[in-house]
C-alpha cells in the first residue's frame, strides 16, 4: 500500500476503532485536557490519537525513504546508471500522488 493510499485511508471518517488501555501519568492527561481545547480537540483522547497520528506518519515516510534509499544503493551496486534511478524515482513519485 503506498503512502498516498494510507494517508487517504486515514482520512475516513468511517474508520473501525478500538478501545485500548494505555496507562499515562495523570499529569500528563491533566495537561493535554487543558490545551486540546486550544488546539481545537474536543478532548484530550482526540489529541492523544492526533499525536499519535503525527508520530505515525512522520515514521512512517522515514521508513519509506530508508527504503528507497537501500533500493537506490543496491542498484547503484549492480550498475544502474544514476540517471535512470532519478527517471525511475521521479516517475514513481507521479504515479503515487
Amino acid at each position: 500500500m503506498s503512502m498516498n493510499e494510507r494517508i487517504q485511508k486515514r482520512l475516513r471518517k468511517d474508520r473501525p476503532m478500538t478501545s485500548i488501555s494505555l496507562r499515562i501519568p495523570e499529569d500528563v492527561i491533566e495537561d493535554m485536557k487543558a490545551i486540546a481545547p486550544t488546539l481545537g480537540f474536543s478532548g484530550y483522547q482526540p489529541l492523544i490519537r492526533a499525536y499519535i497520528g503525527q508520530g505515525l506518519r512522520k515514521d512512517l515516510a522515514r521508513l519509506e525513504n530508508d527504503q528507497v534509499k537501500l533500493v537506490v544503493e543496491s542498484l547503484r551496486r549492480h550498475g544502474v546508471d544514476d540517471q535512470v534511478i532519478a527517471e525511475a524515482i521521479a516517475e514513481a513519485k507521479v504515479k503515487s500522488a
